[in-house]
């Protein structure tokens, strides 16, 4: 079923998104530095895509504390405000105990922001706008970050009005299977995993699949060794996290092969190139027609391999990249998209790619 999903500001993915968040949550500290107000960021998004986690990152990367709520779960006022108390003879609230007591710099993140019911939201909307409610104030330098659902679906959500929409900056997180290859292959997740979700990447944007229940699955399977002769389990552990459909690619995807498909490592050590590359890439690639989504998965895992890991690669590595980027049989999109990819990195060490003159006139054609 489809759904009229209305979502605010620029629909982009992490990468950009935290680039975003980085450059507003550093004008409002200079903002703040000169007397005038901060403005509230919301991340709008489908759950499990990693919005929540990218404000985490953020507040590692710059090093600041990090306070989260998820109001949600707020029953009433109180949870917002504080709970009324009675000292020397008059009703005073008590701060709660989540909000930040110490300066910043911090991020406040309000946590599914959306889910919670109108009362709590009308409240978090004074919060917006003052950085302090009735009971209490933020300390100086914390910033408030919001992530939301869209609204007009499946989601229960309480609506937004523009009185509120218009105290925050707005960005939209959209899936981006290459930028999730890329934190997956930084945080240590299954290989066979990334191989699954750079070979199948429509099956990410399910109701039960997404890269949050990708992951636990992915993580849930990461010490069978041979999930063929396992798949009995391997089923029940994704049928438990997982849509059906993206449970029936995944077994085919096992019974195919395709969770061993050959690794950069291996194609940048390969002594004998045509017999341990090529030859392999036309056993499991080239049928009767080509499978462009198993080239395309290796293509990404070379990338992503040689520029997240800096890779130096030595005489033999090196002609081994280039021999890869140059096999007939690749898809000129991709090739030239690898190319690209490999030559524009921070890896400085890749730019000799550039001089193999089949390459080099080939990336110059594209300008």
């Amino acid at each position: 079923m489809k759904h009229n999903y209305i979502y605010y500001g620029t629909k982009t993915k992490a990468d950009e998104v935290s680039a975003f968040v980085h450059h507003v949550l550093d004008a409002n500290i200079a903002a703040e530095e000169k007397g005038k107000k901060k403005t509230p960021i919301c991340i709008w998004g489908r759950h499990g895509i990693g919005k929540t986690e990218i404000v985490e990152a953020i507040a590692k990367e710059k090093g600041w504390q990090f306070s989260y709520i998820a109001p949600a779960q707020f029953e009433e006022m109180g949870d917002l405000v504080g709970m009324p108390a009675v000292e020397n003879g008059r009703t005073v609230f008590r701060v709660p105990e989540w909000v930040p007591t110490g300066e910043g710099p911090g991020i406040l993140l309000i946590d599914d922001a959306n889910r919670a019911d109108d009362r709590i939201l009308r409240g978090i909307m004074q919060l917006l706008q003052n950085f302090e409610l009735v009971s209490w104030k933020l300390p100086s330098k914390w910033q408030i970050v919001l992530t939301a659902n869209p609204d007009g679906g499946d989601y229960s959500v309480t609506p937004m009005d523009d009185a509120m929409l218009t105290r925050m900056m707005h960005i939209s997180m959209q899936f981006d299977v290459k930028e999730w290859a890329k934190w997956a292959e930084i945080n240590g997740i299954d290989q066979r995993g990334i191989n699954f979700v750079l070979t199948y990447p429509e099956i990410v944007t399910g109701e039960r699949t997404t890269p949050r229940t990708l992951v636990q699955f992915f993580e849930s399977i990461s010490s069978i060794d041979d999930l063929a002769a396992n798949l009995a389990l391997v089923k029940t552990l994704a049928d438990s996290c997982l849509d059906e459909n993206t449970v029936t690619a995944f077994i085919t995807f096992i019974n195919n092969d395709l969770g061993k498909l050959i690794t950069p490592e291996q194609i940048c050590n390969a002594k004998q190139f045509e017999r341990e590359v090529v030859a392999y890439l036309k056993r499991v690639a080239v049928k009767k027609t080509i499978r462009v989504d198993i080239l395309a998965t290796i293509c990404t895992r070379m990338v992503n391999y040689l520029t997240i890991n800096q890779i130096k690669p030595n005489k033999t590595q090196m002609d081994n990249i280039k021999e890869f980027v140059k096999i007939d049989f690749l898809p000129n999109d991709i090739r030239l998209t690898m190319a690209q990819d490999l030559v524009s990195s921070k890896n400085r060490y890749l730019k000799p790619i550039m001089a193999d003159r089949e390459i080099g006139k080939m990336l110059l054609g594209r300008m």
